[in-house]
């Protein structure tokens, strides 16, 4: 028997009790740009955008992401992070201070090497927009080293094995609330 233990923090929590899927709305990217970020700028990636239009004010849109590819400037790993913007709005956790908030930051594949070797992310967020208006999301990305992405390749990006392509995603999957 599964023994189930409750989180007794007093933090804030969202809880959603089951719907239906009535869409599933992607952006898929294979191309191969390189796209300046950071410089204290939220960046929005047009690259990987969807538009929705939910069929209820009560619905819950629930987003996913995978971003891959390769910093120029490796140091952009730290103190930055991936998270939505909906139509203009950040979607990310609540403001803290001074403290950088976000849904996820970049993993690292190597260290000491930012020619060869990409870095990326896979993330999600429940989203309750209360609308039935269409609504732009896109992945963004915040941090205040300034840089170049290089979306879907390595930095160096030789015709070689040790130099990988790659694909990013984002979807919307509107469920009913």
């Amino acid at each position: 028997m599964a023994l189930i233990r409750l989180n007794t923090r007093s933090a804030p929590v969202d809880t959603f009790g089951g719907g239906k899927i009535l869409q599933v709305q992607y952006t898929q990217f294979t191309g191969t740009p390189d796209v300046a970020v950071g410089g204290a700028t939220e960046v929005e990636f047009t690259q990987l955008s969807l538009d929705i239009t939910p069929a209820s004010t009560s619905s819950v849109i629930k987003l996913e992401a995978q971003v891959f590819g390769e910093f120029a400037n490796r140091a952009l790993n730290w103190n930055s992070g991936w998270y939505f913007r909906r139509s203009g709005t950040s979607l990310r956790a609540p403001a803290a201070g001074n403290r950088g908030c976000s849904i996820a930051t970049s993993w690292i594949s190597h260290e000491a090497d930012s020619a060869s070797t990409p870095e990326g992310v896979t993330y999600g967020y429940f989203d309750t927009p209360n609308t039935t208006s269409q609504i732009t999301y896109r992945v963004a990305f915040f941090s205040n080293s300034s840089s170049t992405f290089n979306l879907n390749h390595t930095h160096s990006d030789l015709n070689s094995n040790n130099y990988e392509r790659l694909v990013s995603f984002i979807s919307a999957t509107e469920i009913s609330g």
